[in-house]
């Protein structure tokens, strides 16, 4: 059995804007296979990032008052509206050449959110997937936001699990432009705040599990 290669960096924590950089230099490394399909794990100081769809995009407070707070605010070009980051908060951005593990674009997410599901599992959380609002859900309330973007079939942005951070930061936004949507997280939902190294390391093993396939070797005649 031969894998398909895997990276994953742990960033630690790291501010947007540079990340987003990162992740469009190794976009285009992998486009030209420069380097094997990678996964990013980062946790963001605050900021809000309003996506392509415009009719999306719904902030709740002015980005002055906003900067104001200590939050930035960042336009992207990824798909979804609205979403928010800040510490406690576990950001996964997959840069795959969809092609090499065989998936379309719908399989491609499907794994993204199995990713998230099963982490939270593992966190004493159950998610499911709701059809037609991306993400992950308990009920009514969202744990995760997914928004992803190719670029030559190879995927960037990604998914964003809410585990121990500060929820108010939802406040200043409709999340990804559905009003009335209460947001949740791991310690919310447990009353305990999760170990985030241990998170990782699971986190990790999913991605490993989901993107580093074992393929049969094909013997030459």
């Amino acid at each position: 059995m031969n894998e398909t290669p895997l990276k994953i960096v742990d960033l630690g924590t790291e501010p947007y804007g540079p990340t987003l950089l990162l992740q469009l230099e190794l976009c285009r490394k992998r486009q030209k296979d420069e380097i094997d399909n990678t996964v990013l794990i980062v946790e963001h100081p605050a900021v809000i990032t309003l996506g392509a769809r415009k009719s999306e995009n719904k902030l709740l407070t002015d980005e002055k008052v906003l900067k104001g707070k200590g939050i930035e605010v960042v336009h992207v070009g990824r798909g979804g509206g609205t979403t928010a980051h800040n510490p406690g908060q576990l950001v996964v951005y997959p840069i795959i050449k969809l092609k090499s593990l065989k998936l379309d674009v719908n399989a491609y997410i499907r794994t993204l959110e199995q990713v998230g599901i099963e982490l939270l599992q593992s966190l004493g959380v159950e998610s499911a997937r709701r059809k037609g609002l991306p993400g992950l859900w308990i009920g009514e309330k969202k744990i995760a936001s997914i928004g992803v973007q190719l670029k030559k079939w190879v995927s960037f942005h990604g998914m964003a699990i809410n585990i121990n951070n500060d929820l108010s930061i939802f406040e200043h936004i409709v999340p990804c432009g559905l009003d009335s949507v209460a947001m949740t997280s791991v310690e919310k939902e447990t009353g305990k705040p999760a170990d985030m190294e241990a998170a990782k390391e699971t986190l990790k093993e999913l991605c490993h599990t989901q993107w580093a396939l074992q393929e049969p070797r094909m013997d030459a005649n």
